[in-house]
């Protein structure tokens, strides 16, 4: 009887394993880039993406910046959330025109992933990336912290999940950014690179 139950044990341990890695989110080969530049020379030299994917990536993740950046009520909260001379006013960062009352955070960097897994395949992905007050950045939906702006490593695919949009929404007081935890403090997951 001993034996029947040891064997029944190991079978259920066994079968939560293969549950638990079946749950496991989806990796995604991903490369970071302080600008459209280093991009452009990382593909010629071989990279994980093309030239004309920079191109296109950096065009999303601009895009993306201007519809989903987290917006403030002023200069110094948002630098509060993104240290000094990391922000901007709407009105400076969007082409068509937007508040001078509202700050965002500038831009500090490009994080493309290659979805080759995905249907269509060989397509990237692209999320902006911002300063955080720690020094380091994060993606426009806090969910990763890097230590730098520039490296390459696998990441969750939940990295490059659409963030909410802001535009046209209130910006955030000191009240609301505290009460959220702070811009780049949540999540809390580290990449590969530079972290």
């Amino acid at each position: 009887m001993r034996k029947r139950s040891r064997t029944v044990a190991l079978t259920i341990l066994g079968a939560a394993a293969f549950t638990v890695a079946g749950c496991r989110e989806e990796q995604v080969e991903a490369q970071a880039f302080p600008d459209l530049a280093s991009c452009r020379s990382a593909a010629s030299d071989g990279g994980l993406v093309t030239a004309a994917q920079c191109d296109q990536a950096f065009a999303e993740a601009e895009a993306l910046h201007v519809e989903a950046a987290p917006r403030y009520d002023s200069l110094a909260v948002c630098e509060e959330q993104h240290g000094a001379g990391n922000c901007g006013s709407e009105e400076q960062q969007v082409s068509n025109g937007g508040s001078g009352g509202i700050f965002m955070p500038l831009l500090a960097g490009y994080l493309i992933g290659s979805m080759m897994g995905r249907a269509g395949g060989g397509t990237a992905a692209a999320q902006p990336m911002y300063r955080n007050a720690q020094g380091g950045f994060t993606n426009a939906t806090r969910t990763t912290n890097f230590g730098s702006n520039a490296g390459r490593a696998q990441m969750g695919s939940q990295t490059f999940a659409r963030p909410a949009a802001t535009a046209g929404q209130a910006p955030m007081s000191r009240a609301t950014a505290t009460s959220r935890g702070g811009f780049g403090s949540a999540g809390g997951a580290r990449s590969g690179f530079g972290g």
